[in-house]
């Protein structure tokens, strides 16, 4: 890599915990989030309680303590609320106290790069939510014990795959501080991080990991995402966006599954339907997504972001937040203690609980959550408030000294309006906004204050980043209406497989579930699920997908429970031949399959909501007497 200029190269920027605050259905969801398991954690978990090293104490002393605030104190600012902000103090004083004068600090019992870079992760969140002036210098100090020790202890193991964390702090850092020579170091730790981009797009396995390496392990694969985004962070070069998404595409042609993400379980498992992936997996690539989001400022990694927040962040949780699951299956029959096909897990991965199999995702999913609110809307390098994805929230901050709030009213992604109140302090201030469109959307409608505008031309224009602009000096209170019309779409899988999509969304067949309360568990409760009715559904008709009747309700109090709020009336029938692997569905039936029942109509709902699902499904045909000719 060439030594970097002065300038840091992104698109955008972060807006700070606090300035995005969810509102309808996703503060719900944070609410759950804050009342269960994030609020009650230190509580029930003695990992990240009063003998954690990160307080002080004799307890674990690596990553679970950073993990957890990583999550708290985003959902801290996100939701304002004083209780979990007095919750997150202790653990930001005694990090600030421990450092040496030489800039080490944290617990003494290792000096590992790697859960340092969590912790920076958090105390710049601290300052940017607080304007806590303590955190720059004592971030630079740490940075100057940095540039002193990696070139004789230079980054390995988790240090190396993850480095790309650690040059985001010292980017922030340099802006904080103006320090140039922060973007020297910044070079060092990124030629130190393991070249993720060249590997994923040269050596990446094919199928089911057999030993662990760290460059087939599903989490570090999900940060390390954020390697070329980095790099291009510090030296501009457009190559780095094209290698991120060939290393995207390498992954999805050799491990991605029908709802669009590769699986990890715990390593790279390849792509059938009931291979696993690990909640860890599912928080880091969304704050991957956000991070490409910024840097490169494309309007598909917001539509990435999302699939990951509406489906399969929910799933990983039972709906009220109190357990998760280590790894979720796209298509799964059963929630139990059981054998899987797992490349490397215990049986009591799959069930949902305060710690299955091991503690790395209870301490690191809270950030799944508030940090998609904190990334629903991003600053763009010329002042443009950029929409990254949609859900319910206000924003309140300025552009050019300008108060400037944005009310986002809607449902999504259980209906397909969004409705936006842009309010600017009088005389008001230009600049542009920009409202991404999805790339599944064919036809986008925008009204402002009542005009319809045309996308592709005049004050709303279509961006090749796939974003409608509307520059224009905004004074008062200015209402627009985005429509973005969700039909049901195919996509076609191994064996003519098919799952079904809806905008954002994934759909699924649900055959209902039966919770079982584990007696005597720790934390919160546990769980195992079984199903109420049999689950070997095939889809039929799927010329007419499109026109399959898309069914809305209420949103429920607890969001992502089984319910009403988006249905798609599919068509189908059961398929004899299709069984279960043990606690698993097998291998789908090639398709097009010819021994099966009726075909009649059959629900489908979004996958976030339904813990057990079928996610990818063979399809029926017949034979036709008129010319021999297989149809399906």
């Amino acid at each position: 890599m060439t030594l970097p200029t002065t300038r840091l190269h992104a698109a955008s920027t972060a807006l700070p915990p606090g300035v995005i605050r969810p509102r309808g259905w996703l503060e719900r969801q944070l609410r759950l989030q804050a009342e269960n398991i994030t609020g009650q954690l230190e509580e029930i978990w003695p990992d990240v309680g009063a003998d954690s090293g990160w307080l002080g104490g004799t307890g674990e002393s690596w990553e679970r303590g950073p993990y957890y605030l990583d999550g708290l104190v985003p959902l801290a600012h996100a939701l304002g609320d004083e209780s979990l902000i007095a919750k997150a103090q202790p653990w930001i004083e005694w990090m600030l106290a421990s450092q040496r004068a030489d800039g080490f600090f944290g617990p003494a019992a290792t000096e590992e790069w790697w859960p340092r870079m969590v912790a920076a992760k958090v105390l710049v969140q601290h300052a940017e939510a607080t304007g806590d002036e303590r955190v720059a210098p004592f971030l630079l100090r740490w940075h100057r014990y940095q540039r002193e020790h990696l070139p004789s202890r230079p980054l390995t193991d988790w240090g190396r795959a993850r480095g790309a964390e650690d040059v985001l702090t010292i980017a922030w850092t340099h802006r904080a501080t103006g320090e140039d020579w922060l973007l020297e170091l910044a070079a060092l730790v990124q030629a130190q991080t393991f070249d993720w981009n060249d590997h994923l797009t040269t050596e990446l396995i094919t199928g089911q990991a057999q030993v662990f390496t760290h460059s087939t392990h599903g989490v570090n694969v999900a940060q390390g995402l954020k390697t070329g985004a980095t790099a291009h962070l510090l030296d501009g070069d457009p190559a780095h966006r094209d290698r991120t998404e060939a290393a995207l595409a390498a992954l999805d042609r050799w491990h991605g599954q029908a709802h669009g993400w590769f699986s990890g379980d715990e390593w790279l498992g390849g792509r059938e339907a009931t291979a696993g992936i690990e909640t860890c997996l599912v928080v880091e690539m969304m704050h991957t997504a956000s991070t490409l989001s910024r840097v490169f400022g494309d309007a598909h990694h917001g539509d990435r972001l999302e699939s990951l927040a509406y489906n399969l962040l929910p799933a990983s949780s039972d709906p009220s937040m109190r357990g998760h699951q280590y790894h979720q299956q796209g298509t799964q029959l059963e929630i139990s203690v059981a054998r899987r096909d797992w490349s490397y897990s215990s049986d009591d991965a799959n069930i949902f609980g305060l710690e299955p199999h091991f503690g790395c995702c209870t301490a690191n999913l809270h950030q799944g959550w508030p940090k998609f609110a904190t990334s629903l809307w991003a600053r763009d390098a010329d002042d443009a408030l950029r929409a990254v994805a949609y859900a319910p929230a206000t924003v309140s901050t300025e552009v050019r000294g300008i108060p400037v709030r944005i009310d986002v009213e809607t449902d999504y992604p259980f209906e397909d309006t969004v409705r936006i109140t842009v309010d600017a302090d009088e005389p008001g201030v230009r600049f542009p906004l920009r409202l991404r469109v999805p790339s599944w959307c064919e036809d986008p409608t925008l009204r402002v204050d009542g005009v319809q505008l045309a996308v592709e031309a005049g004050i709303a224009k279509a961006g090749s980043d796939g974003h409608v602009e509307i520059d224009r000096e905004w004074s008062g209170e200015v209402t627009l209406e985005l429509t973005l019309p969700m039909r049901p779409r195919v996509v076609r899988r191994e064996r003519q497989a098919a799952a079904v999509h809806l905008g954002p969304l994934v759909m699924v067949a649900s055959p209902g579930e039966i919770w079982t309360e584990v007696p005597d568990a720790p934390g919160l409760g546990e769980w195992t699920v079984h199903p109420r009715t049999t689950w070997n559904w095939a889809l039929a008709d799927l010329e007419k997908a499109p026109e399959w009747a898309v069914r809305r309700g209420a949103v429920p109090e607890v969001p992502f429970s089984l319910g009403e709020a988006t249905t798609v009336e599919a068509v189908g029938a059961r398929v004899r031949q299709w069984g279960k692997d043990g606690a698993s569905a097998a291998v789908p039936p090639a398709s097009p399959v010819l021994d099966h029942g009726p075909i009649h109509g059959f629900r489908l709902v979004p996958y976030g909501t339904a813990r057990l699902r079928v996610m990818e499904f063979p399809v029926v045909g017949a034979w036709s007497s008129a010319d021999n000719q297989q149809l399906f």
